[in-house]
């Protein structure tokens, strides 16, 4: 890899999804980091009721499941198991790294957003991933873009941030103290805006960390994994690298460039999300304990991986932004009903 200097967003793409990169290995996400998909099978559950809730909206008993990011088609394979025998489902895993072995047929592997698809595209953890322009105010409170160097992360300034980049900035994450930084969002907005697009009907949904424009930190949230360790962010391949989500402007993002008939976007938190889809952490009666042993210890396992999946202060805390797409412009403006 290159020892010259270059914005992170180069440095990042490469690092990742480049010859040999961090998401093109074959031990895939898994082995670095747990997501909400690989805590407990009832996240799974909870988007196949979200699935089946979808379908029964828009009146159909076949509906298409894209899971954008899809790491080694977990989420997919739970939600196969987990959705009624009447729903037909054509599942699409969008990842780079190849087909793993063994993997369901059912399921569809590409590399890019399949189109014109009736159903759910979900995307967990992906917007985080995808790299992004960083920048930082100098001595003199000047945004500027933040170099580094592959092989040791170090970092120098670079040229004033400017153009799309800088008005970015302004709206989303203004910066004036010197020190503060910011990832610049465009890139995750323009994604999130084309994932939408792939959409004929239905629900668009990202999970991910998130923060909006009043709660921004102060200095950014860059950071590395290896091996279920947070590291220092190295962009030679070794780690992933990761930083939250501006979901807001994502959000904006859509609602800027659609020109078909959709409410306007949800955002909320994983904990009130998947609540509404029947995951709570509450733990069963201790009177169960006595009358079935062995129901009463299922019932306390599931509880506690609920329990993890709306934690505050840890998964519970991640954003869930929502678009519904009517099927044309002229569509009712409905909200979907709640899964049943």
């Amino acid at each position: 890899m290159t020892d010259e200097w270059r914005g992170w967003q180069e440095a990042a793409e490469t690092a990742l999804y480049g010859e040999g990169g961090f998401y093109r290995s074959q031990e895939g996400p898994a082995g670095h980091f747990r997501t909400s998909v690989h805590v407990s099978p009832l996240f799974a559950a909870a988007v196949a009721r979200l699935l089946t809730g979808t379908a029964r909206e828009l009146g159909t008993e076949t509906v298409d499941l894209v899971d954008v990011g899809s790491g080694r088609g977990e989420l997919l394979t739970g939600v196969l198991g987990a959705v009624p025998k009447w729903l037909t489902v054509r599942a699409y895993a969008v990842e780079l790294a190849g087909r793993p072995p063994g993997l369901d047929p059912r399921i569809e592997w590409r590399a890019e957003l399949p189109q014109g698809v009736t159903g759910v595209l979900f995307a967990n953890e992906w917007l985080d991933n995808v790299p992004t322009r960083i920048a930082e105010a100098d001595a003199d409170g000047i945004a500027r873009y933040v170099l580094v160097r592959p092989s040791d992360g170090a970092e120098r300034l670079g040229d004033p941030v400017d153009g799309a980049d800088a008005r970015w900035l302004r709206r989303w994450w203004p910066l004036s103290r010197p020190g503060e930084r910011a990832e610049i969002g465009r890139p995750r907005d323009e994604a999130w805006a084309r994932a939408v697009r792939s959409l004929s009907a239905g629900l668009a949904v990202a999970v991910d960390y998130a923060h909006v424009r009043g709660a921004r930190p102060p200095y950014g949230t860059l950071t590395g994994f290896r091996a279920g360790r947070e590291v220092r962010p190295v962009p030679d391949g070794s780690c992933d690298l990761t930083s939250h989500v501006a979901l807001d402007a994502c959000a904006a993002a859509v609602e800027a460039g659609t020109d078909r008939g959709a409410v306007p976007p949800e955002l909320t938190d994983q904990r009130t999300a998947l609540r509404g889809l029947g995951i709570s952490g509450e733990r069963p009666p201790l009177a169960t304990a006595s009358a079935d042993p062995a129901g009463y210890l299922r019932a306390l396992s599931a509880a506690g991986e609920a329990a993890e999946l709306t934690a505050r202060g840890g998964l519970g805390d991640f954003g869930w932004l929502t678009h519904r797409v009517d099927r044309t412009p002229d569509a009712p403006r409905s909200r979907p009903r709640p899964p049943g």
